[in-house]
């Protein structure tokens, strides 16, 4: 890796870390006014615990030797063998998106977490869910790496496993207490973490190229693409249900767009965006209905946007993969069948393991250190937990 590469992927590291900022700014937008310094510290404290756990144990974890296309070995404990600017600079890029994964997942569960629980189930998840994944899927040797799954930045490693855990985190937890509105408190947070998370998320997936090359510009188009069709579709699905162009709606499109082409962007061109961006409106958009529909109090819509929209995400890449952009045709492009199966079983595979693996990891916290505060603390969570407010 040459020094202008290396430059690239740098600035692509930073741009990812400044992600969860913008993932903090989102959230506390959306939640309730009582939960907004409480929210905003489980993104920024989750960004400094696995800063230390990566490091420590992580990283081996998750790329060292492979064991049976599982895990990887404890081969690079405390960064042991990670010498060197290029293999250095490839653990800093990976570190910022095992940083992101399980911060998603704390607005399922927003409004009545505790905080020494959360830093625990980071811990724990972190560890036995995301480092696995990640091995299986991008570590050579990884066991869904050799059948071929096409992951270009984080489908199935970050958005289908973090949707889903958060779904079952949700439910695990319970709904949260008094009247739910569902309305955000502060609309201009919101727009300003959708605007930080669609900058950084150019880093996230033309960073994956790993060099500063063709592929990366065309998973930067896409990228942009993407989250301006998702936000159209949801905007224009508000519009159709209340007759006003929702600005939450469209800054959720946004996201979700920018979730779906996140296995894709390194294998699909523009037209195959638009088409993935508005989809996963459509998507997201019903899922979210159907989440209503059971009473699952996923209190940011999580599993809509992020576990369905990898998962959208993850199949149009068997579908509109090309291989003239990278990785191989997918079935719409003249490719096999085998390509789309492929993509199937990654994508059941996640699932399964990173909802088991969650609904056990909270049981085990529940019967520990619990899960929720207090009820009576759930009525003015920044003060309970941390002494201090937003607004004063």
């Amino acid at each position: 890796m040459d020094a202008g590469n290396i430059t690239w992927l740098l600035v692509a590291s930073a741009l990812v870390m400044f992600m969860t900022p913008g993932l903090a700014f989102f959230y506390g937008g959306l939640v309730r006014t009582k939960n907004v310094l409480s929210i905003m510290m489980h993104c920024f404290t989750i960004l400094a615990v696995v800063s230390i756990t990566w490091i420590l144990w992580g990283y081996s974890l998750a790329f060292g030797s492979s064991t049976a296309g599982l895990i990887g070995s404890l081969e690079h404990l405390g960064l042991n063998g990670v010498v060197g600017a290029e293999a250095q600079t490839f653990m800093i890029f990976q570190m910022m998106f095992a940083i992101i994964t399980p911060a998603l997942i704390v607005g399922a569960i927003a409004d009545r977490f505790k905080f020494s629980s959360l830093i625990a189930f980071v811990i724990i998840w972190s560890t036995f869910v995301y480092s696995p994944i990640a091995h299986w899927v991008w570590a050579e040797g990884g066991w869904l790496f050799n059948m071929g799954a096409l992951d270009f930045a984080g489908g199935t490693v970050v958005h289908i496993s973090s949707g889903f855990s958060a779904l079952v985190a949700a439910i695990v937890i319970g709904k949260r207490s008094g009247k739910i509105t569902g309305e955000p408190h502060n609309v201009p947070y919101v727009l300003l973490g959708t605007a930080i998370l669609w900058f950084g998320w150019f880093g996230f997936n033309a960073g994956s190229a790993l060099a500063a090359n063709d592929q990366a510009v065309s998973a930067f188009l896409v990228t942009n693409t993407a989250a301006a069709a998702g936000a159209l579709m949801m905007m224009f699905l508000s519009y159709r249900s209340t007759g006003k162009p929702s600005v939450v709606m469209f800054a959720v499109g946004a996201v979700a767009g920018l979730v779906a082409i996140t296995p894709a962007s390194g294998f699909v061109g523009p037209m195959a965006a638009i088409l993935i961006g508005a989809g996963v409106g459509l998507i997201s958009h019903f899922t979210i209905q159907f989440k209503n529909s059971k009473g699952w109090d996923d209190a940011l819509d999580v599993w809509a946007v992020h576990g369905m929209g990898g998962l959208w995400g993850a199949l149009a890449t068997g579908l509109f993969a090309s291989a003239a952009i990278g990785g191989t045709d997918g079935v719409f492009m003249g490719g096999s069948i085998s390509v789309l199966t492929t993509q199937i079983i990654a994508i059941v595979a996640t699932i399964a393991y990173a909802g088991i693996l969650t609904f056990v990891i909270l049981k085990i916290l529940d019967q520990t250190l619990g899960l929720r505060i207090k009820s009576a603390d759930e009525e003015n969570i920044d003060k309970v937990l941390h002494g201090e407010a937003a607004y004063t």
